[in-house]
């Protein structure tokens, strides 16, 4: 349940931050979650346990979740731009007015972005995880039941 409420929870932090910045509707679903945010959170959890086995500083940890954080968040940000363009023929984003862009889904002003916010999330995760461990399991499971309906409504409704 740990992740799985992590998932909901960035995902809809994510979708809330990208929708002011942006000035748009965030994602591809009708609710208030964009999951991209939510597996790319999960992708960072994982990355930093990982991180935290190690025998090293922690500025040298800091640095390692940065690096890695960075380049894992870029592929799964261009692998989920082409997909959503290949499955549902939108473009959700295009970095290609970024002066150091890789094509339309890559670009190193935004992977500077997600490493900063890697350090971020985890900087927080003592918050969240308190937060999380007041969360029901039926809570957690009502959300599943809803994320289902509504990704099943998207593709229904809207492709």
């Amino acid at each position: 349940m740990y992740y799985i409420n992590y998932f909901f929870i960035l995902s809809f932090i994510g979708h809330i931050i990208e929708s002011i910045v942006v000035k748009s509707n965030s994602g591809i679903l009708f609710g208030w979650w964009t999951p991209i945010y939510g597996i790319g959170s999960i992708i960072i959890l994982l990355i930093n346990k990982f991180i935290n086995k190690l025998h090293v500083n922690t500025l040298l940890k800091v640095i390692l979740l940065f690096i890695n954080c960075s380049l894992a968040l870029t592929i799964i940000e261009a692998i989920g731009g082409y997909l959503i363009e290949y499955i549902f023929k939108i473009t959700f984003w295009d970095y290609t007015n970024y002066k150091f862009n890789i094509g339309k889904y890559i670009a190193l002003e935004m992977t500077i972005i997600w490493g900063i916010s890697s350090i971020i999330l985890i900087c927080f995760k003592p918050l969240l995880d308190k937060i999380i461990s007041k969360i029901p399991k039926y809570f957690t499971y009502m959300l599943i039941i809803i994320f289902i309906l509504d990704l099943f409504l998207t593709i229904i409704i809207k492709y």
